[in-house]
C-alpha cells in the first residue's frame, strides 16, 4: 500500500444538550477527522481530542499541528497500519493524534483487502451492549428525569459523572428511584484525592459496578491504596496510556477493571494489546467513549465486540449526543448496537452532511 496523502477536516457538531463532567462542560464538538488516501482505497480516522487540554494534555489545534509538522512526514513511506506505530514511536506523547492517523491508514488497508475492523481486531460478538454516560446536572430531579429517559430507551447500563458535592446524594437518588437491578457505575475523572477515601467508601452502599478514575492519573499507588479501602471495584481510565501501564496497574492492584479508550492509548492496535493483557490477568474491560461521531463510534463498536469486553461500554446511539450525525446514524435495538461487518469501518461520511458541518479542510500530499 502506498499513501498518497492525508486530508485533515474539522467538523463542528452541536450536542443535543450540554454534557458536564468534573473538568468541563461541552455544548458542541469540534472534531478533527483524518482521511488517508492510498493507491488502494481511502480510510477514515477520528481524533478524539477536546478543544482545550483539560481531559488530557492534548487539544485539537495541537493535534492538527503535530500531524502536519511531524507525524505525517514520518509515515510517508509506511506500507501498512502496523508501520504507523513503529514510525511514530520516537515521538513522545500525543496518542490521540497518533491513533487518528493509524485508524485512517488501517481503515484504508482493510477496505482495499475487503476485511472489517471487527475481524481484524478479533471480534467475538455480532452485537454489543450499550451503556450511557450521564453528565453532572443542576439538580437531582433533572438527573432522575435524564436517567429515566435513558432507561426507557433501553440502555443496559448507566454511568453517572461525579465530583465533590455531586456524588453520594446523586447516586442514592438514582438507586432509590430505579432500584438495584439497574447496572450503575460512577466516573470521577480524577476529581478526588486519597484524603477522600472515607467519603468515597460511602459509595459501597449502592452496589456499583465500579468507580472510574477517582484519583489523579499519575497516582497509581494511591489507587492501589484506595482499592484496599473500598468494596467498590476501582476502574482506571486516564491512568492507562499503554499496554505497559495497564500491566503495571494490574500488577500493583491499582485496578480490577479497565476502561479502554483507543485514542488515549495511541490506537486500536494498542487497545487490542491491552485487551489481551487484561484477559490473561482475568481483568474485565469495557470501551470508553469521547463523544465520537459515527466514524469513531464504528471503530469503538468493533473493538467492544472482542471477547474480553464483558461490561457494557459507552457505545451509545448517535442520538445520545447528536441530532444529526455525519454517517448513517447508529440506532440501538434492544439495548445493543450491531457490529459493522463491511470492509474497514463499514461506514463512511454522508457527503452532503460532511460538507454541511465542515469548518475547514486541509490536504497534505506525500
Amino acid at each position: 500500500m502506498k499513501i498518497e496523502g492525508f486530508e485533515l477536516r474539522r467538523v463542528g457538531l452541536p450536542l443535543v444538550s450540554p454534557f458536564r463532567t468534573s473538568f468541563s462542560t461541552q455544548t458542541a464538538r469540534d472534531i478533527l477527522l483524518v482521511k488517508a488516501v492510498t493507491d488502494g482505497a481511502e480510510g477514515w480516522g477520528e481524533c478524539v481530542t477536546l478543544g482545550d487540554p483539560l481531559y488530557s494534555p492534548e487539544y485539537t489545534d495541537g493535534a492538527a499541528d503535530i500531524m502536519k509538522r511531524y507525524f505525517i512526514p514520518a509515515i510517508a513511506n509506511v506500507t501498512d497500519a502496523t508501520g504507523v506505530g513503529h514510525a511514530l514511536h520516537k515521538f513522545k506523547g500525543h496518542p490521540m493524534a497518533k491513533a487518528a492517523l493509524e485508524s485512517a491508514v488501517l481503515d484504508a488497508e482493510l477496505r482495499a483487502e475487503g476485511r472489517s475492523f471487527g475481524r481484524e481486531l478479533g471480534s467475538a460478538n455480532e452485537r454489543v451492549p450499550c451503556g450511557v454516560s450521564v453528565g453532572i446536572m443542576d439538580s437531582i430531579p433533572e438527573l432522575l428525569d435524564a436517567v429515566g429517559g435513558y432507561i426507557d430507551e433501553g440502555y443496559v447500563r448507566i454511568k453517572l459523572k461525579i465530583e465533590p458535592g455531586w456524588d453520594i446524594e446523586a447516586v442514592r437518588a438514582v438507586r432509590e428511584r430505579f432500584g438495584d437491578d439497574v447496572l450503575l457505575q460512577v466516573d470521577a475523572n480524577t476529581a478526588y484525592t486519597l484524603r477522600d477515601a472515607r467519603h468515597l467508601a460511602k459509595l459501597d452502599d449502592f452496589d456499583l459496578l465500579l468507580i472510574e478514575q477517582p484519583l489523579e492519573e499519575e497516582d497509581i499507588v494511591g489507587h492501589a491504596d484506595l482499592a484496599k479501602m473500598l468494596k467498590t471495584p476501582i476502574c482506571l481510565d486516564e491512568s492507562v496510556t499503554s499496554a505497559q501501564t495497564a500491566s503495571a496497574a494490574i500488577r500493583l492492584g491499582a485496578t480490577s477493571v479497565i476502561n479502554i479508550k483507543p485514542g488515549r492509548v495511541g490506537g486500536y492496535l494498542e487497545a487490542r494489546k491491552i485487551h489481551d493483557i487484561a484477559v490473561a490477568a482475568g481483568v474485565p474491560v469495557w470501551c470508553g467513549g469521547m463523544l465520537e461521531s459515527g466514524i469513531g463510534r464504528a471503530a469503538n463498536i468493533a473493538l467492544a465486540s472482542l471477547p474480553g469486553f464483558t461490561l457494557p461500554g459507552d457505545v451509545s446511539s448517535s442520538s445520545r449526543f447528536y441530532k444529526t450525525d455525519i454517517t448513517e446514524p447508529w440506532v440501538m435495538e434492544d439495548g445493543h448496537l450491531t457490529v459493522p461487518t463491511g470492509p474497514g469501518l463499514g461506514v463512511t461520511p454522508i457527503p452532503e452532511l460532511l460538507e454541511e458541518f465542515t469548518t475547514s479542510v486541509e490536504w497534505i500530499a506525500l
